[in-house]
């Protein structure tokens, strides 16, 4: 018999999802087939499945551990003996460290210069500093993303449980592009994942970005159109008038500071992103003659050049600098009414010194 004992990670989902998750290769009618036989009970009694769980809720598998373990992907990494899907306190005692040393056993699953930064952290949410040319989420089964990057340190330290695994997956709820730096905002729980997705979703939490246009900009400006992606080349068009398939968009910038660099102007930007479009900063910029500096689809090639030439860039020079939270509360209140700031990346404070004002 395994007992799985509901935690905060697991509440408020049916009871069939729960047990879905947890041996994910099983098919449908065998969890029904069990309940009808009470070979699974909830609390005790015969559950028909449909049952929401909350934290406490006993779950009772009257089943091999062969079969609990041969119906999951999990299997083999789990332990055979293991009788909860929320850790044991001695349990996870034994695996918790301190997040510094955690951190340096996680330096060897990425280089140096793809490691990224914690900015903040508490129980339900973590924010990272992404650097260009780490992936928010894997392209191929075979890269590590920052997805791949919290659950690892999240195990490390001790926060989360091979087991804890079967039934949660913590993700990131803001994708940055691959070349994209910044801040990117990560759920520990489920509470934490499903209010910061709502933030997001609502657009209630600001997003500002930082970056180095071509040309001089002097104004703020609220500029909107259409964009239209195509898939097959994966870059966007931006359309002045609606057409089939195309979705607004609205970008908002504010100019900073202007300088020269090779004879040339540039403006150092501010972004306030109101719709959140794939491409939409860097291909809306451009449409309006101002590509972003380093951008390889949609910037000026003998620009590129030069910053490549003379400082090394092989991106576009984009940051996701700062998050501004509203006031809040549950799982998000501890970070209600917070601003944080990721700081620029050296090759960015680089060509802003460098330049001529």
């Amino acid at each position: 018999m395994r007992l799985l004992t509901v935690g905060e990670n697991e509440a408020g989902q049916r009871l069939t999802r729960l047990l879905e998750k947890y041996m994910d290769r099983a098919p449908k009618s065998f969890f029904y087939k069990m309940l009808r036989k009470k070979n699974i009970t909830l609390n005790g009694k015969k559950a028909q499945g449909n049952e929401r769980l909350n934290p406490g809720d006993e779950i009772r598998l009257f089943l091999a551990d062969e079969t609990i373990e041969g119906f999951s992907s999990a299997g083999a990494k789990s332990a055979a003996g293991a009788d909860s899907v929320r850790s044991r306190a001695a349990g996870r005692e034994e695996r918790s460290g301190s997040s510094r040393k955690a951190r340096e056993r996680l330096t060897e699953m990425l280089p140096k210069k793809l490691r990224p930064e914690i900015i903040y952290e508490d129980r339900h949410m973590i924010l990272f500093n992404k650097p260009a040319g780490l992936l928010s989420q894997k392209a191929e089964p075979s890269d590590v993303s920052l997805v791949e990057y919290l659950t690892a340190y999240l195990l490390e330290s001790g926060q989360l449980t091979e087991e804890e695994l079967r039934s949660f997956r913590p993700g990131i709820c803001s994708r940055l592009d691959r070349n994209t730096s910044g801040l990117v905002a990560a759920g520990k729980s489920l509470r934490g994942l499903q209010e910061l997705n709502g933030l997001f979703r609502t657009r209630s939490l600001h997003k500002f970005y930082r970056s180095i246009a071509v040309g001089t900009i002097t104004e703020t400006r609220r500029a909107e159109g259409w964009l239209l992606k195509n898939e097959r080349t994966n870059q966007v068009q931006i359309l002045k008038e609606k057409r089939e398939g195309a979705l607004p968009i609205c970008t908002e910038y504010r100019p900073l500071e202007q300088f020269r660099l090779f004879g040339k102007p540039f403006t150092y930007l501010e972004i306030n992103l109101l719709t959140g479009r794939s491409h939409q900063i860097r291909a809306h910029l451009a449409s309006l003659g101002c590509p972003l500096i380093g951008d390889a689809k949609y910037g000026k090639p003998e620009t590129n050049r030069l910053f490549l030439k003379e400082f090394g860039l092989r991106h576009q020079l984009l940051h996701a600098y700062r998050l501004e939270f509203p006031e809040l509360s549950g799982a998000l209140a501890e970070v209600s009414g917070k601003i944080f700031t990721a700081p620029l990346p050296a090759v960015f404070t680089e060509i802003l010194e460098s330049g001529q004002k």
